[in-house]
């Protein structure tokens, strides 16, 4: 595992194959006023539960400047449901709307420090971290939620205005590593 990044650091650089085949690195979202780098995979209940959540949040605000980038830093050897055919299958199954990423030698995910999936690093303009943990407070109901940590994020920055929680523990299903 990496260090992880601390709020006002630089994004890491990547150059990752989508499952649209593409190959993506931050450069291709110069454009963006946030960037969502999440760490994510197929096989974790936490990931699954909060799919349409991100599918949501992307819909909400990709007008507004708002990327979301999945990456699945994954081992694949141990996890074959994590296979980039699988996210392939995936992607297209719940009708991704942001760019989903591998990264196999795991070098991004160390680069970030990411723990779990998933986990959230949100980037101004500026491409300095502003927050990073968690999406909300409830990641089996989403009913329940009370701090939508992720949302609020997104908005204070689109607001210019500081983010009331910077940080919080990133809940989930621990990366499997090579």
């Amino acid at each position: 595992m990496g260090k992880e990044l601390r709020i006002g650091d630089k994004a890491p650089d990547f150059s990752l194959p989508g499952v649209d085949g593409k190959v993506y690195s931050l450069s291709d979202f110069l454009d963006k006023r946030v960037l969502v780098v999440m760490f994510t995979c197929n096989h974790c209940p936490y990931v699954q539960a909060y799919e349409d959540r991100i599918i949501d949040l992307q819909r909400e605000f990709g007008e507004k400047g708002v990327i979301f980038v999945g990456i699945n830093s994954n081992d694949d050897r141990k996890y074959p449901e994590d296979s980039f055919e699988n996210m392939v299958r995936r992607a297209e199954q719940k009708g991704y709307n942001f760019p989903y990423l591998r990264d196999e030698s795991q070098e991004v995910a160390r680069a970030y420090g990411a723990t779990h999936t998933p986990h959230i690093f949100v980037f101004d303009e500026q491409r300095r971290l502003r927050y990073t943990g968690k999406i909300d407070d409830n990641w089996r109901e989403p009913e329940k939620v009370k701090e939508r940590y992720l949302r609020d994020a997104i908005l204070s920055l689109l607001e210019g205005k500081e983010i009331r929680i910077p940080e919080t523990y990133a809940i989930g299903c621990t990366i499997k590593w090579a």
